[in-house]
C-alpha cells in the first residue's frame, strides 16, 4: 500500500511506573500493575510530504489500567504552541497511526487506548544527552520529568545498563536511566527513581527507520 511519505527523527525519552528495566520490554507484567507514565520527543528532522516538521515536540501521558496490552489505556497529547495548523494535522496523522502500516508503533499502541483526552497545545522544555542517560522535559503547569543515570545502592557509582531489542517496534536500542516526574490534571501521578529510557527515535510509516 502507498502512503504518504513522512518521516519523525530525533532524541526520545521516556519513564514510567515500573522499576528499571521495565518488565513490559521483557513481556512480562507491570511492576505495580497498572502501567502509568509520560515521554517526550524533539523531531529534529521530519518531514510530512512537502511540510517540514523540524523543531517541534510532541509529549504524552498515558495510564492503562493493567498490562498495556489489555488495553482500556487513557492518553493526553501535548503539541508544540510554536506549530502551525498544517504541522498540527500532519502530527495528528502520525501519531494517530494514519499514513502507516499497522505494525507501527503509533498504530500498536494506538489499538490499546479506551479515551483519548483533548490535546494540548503549550511551549515544550526538553533537554536529552543520551551518552550521559540526562534528560527531561516540562510543560509549564502539565508535566515535567528528569531523567539521571542509575546509581548503584551502596556504592553511589553511576550505573550504565542498555536494553536491546532486535525486533523492537518502538526502539531497537535504549540507554536506561532512573526517572522522576510528575503530572497534572485528568492523568494524574508522581514517581521517583523509576524506569527511564532514552534513545535516538526514526520513524515512517513502515516503522523504525534503520539508520
Amino acid at each position: 500500500m502507498a502512503y504518504v511519505d513522512w518521516a519523525i527523527k530525533g532524541p526520545k525519552i521516556a519513564s514510567c511506573s515500573c522499576d528499571y528495566g521495565c518488565p513490559c520490554e521483557f513481556n512480562g507484567k507491570p511492576t505495580e500493575g497498572l502501567c502509568e507514565g509520560l515521554e517526550c520527543m524533539l523531531i529534529e528532522e521530519g518531514w510530512f510530504g512537502d511540510l517540514r516538521l523540524d523543531g517541534l515536540k510532541v509529549a504524552a501521558v498515558y495510564r492503562w489500567p493493567g498490562p498495556v496490552h489489555e488495553g482500556g489505556g487513557v492518553v493526553r497529547g501535548f503539541f508544540d504552541a510554536n506549530a502551525n495548523q498544517a504541522q498540527i494535522d500532519a502530527l495528528f496523522a502520525i501519531l494517530g497511526g494514519k499514513e502507516q502500516e499497522p505494525t507501527t508503533v503509533f498504530n500498536i499502541y494506538g489499538s490499546t487506548i479506551a479515551q483519548e483526552l483533548e490535546p494540548i497545545f503549550a511551549l515544550i522544555e526538553f533537554h536529552s544527552d543520551i551518552e550521559k542517560r540526562t534528560g527531561g522535559f516540562r510543560i509549564d503547569g502539565h508535566l515535567e520529568l528528569e531523567l539521571e543515570p542509575i546509581r548503584n545502592p551502596v556504592t553511589g557509582a553511576l550505573h550504565r545498563a542498555r536494553i536491546v531489542l532486535p525486533e523492537g517496534f518502538e526502539f531497537r536500542e535504549a540507554e536506561i536511566a532512573s526517572g522522576t516526574f510528575n503530572a497534572n490534571g485528568e492523568i494524574a501521578m508522581g514517581r521517583q527513581k523509576r524506569y527511564g529510557a532514552l534513545w535516538r527515535a526514526a520513524y515512517g510509516p513502515y516503522g523504525i527507520i534503520e539508520e
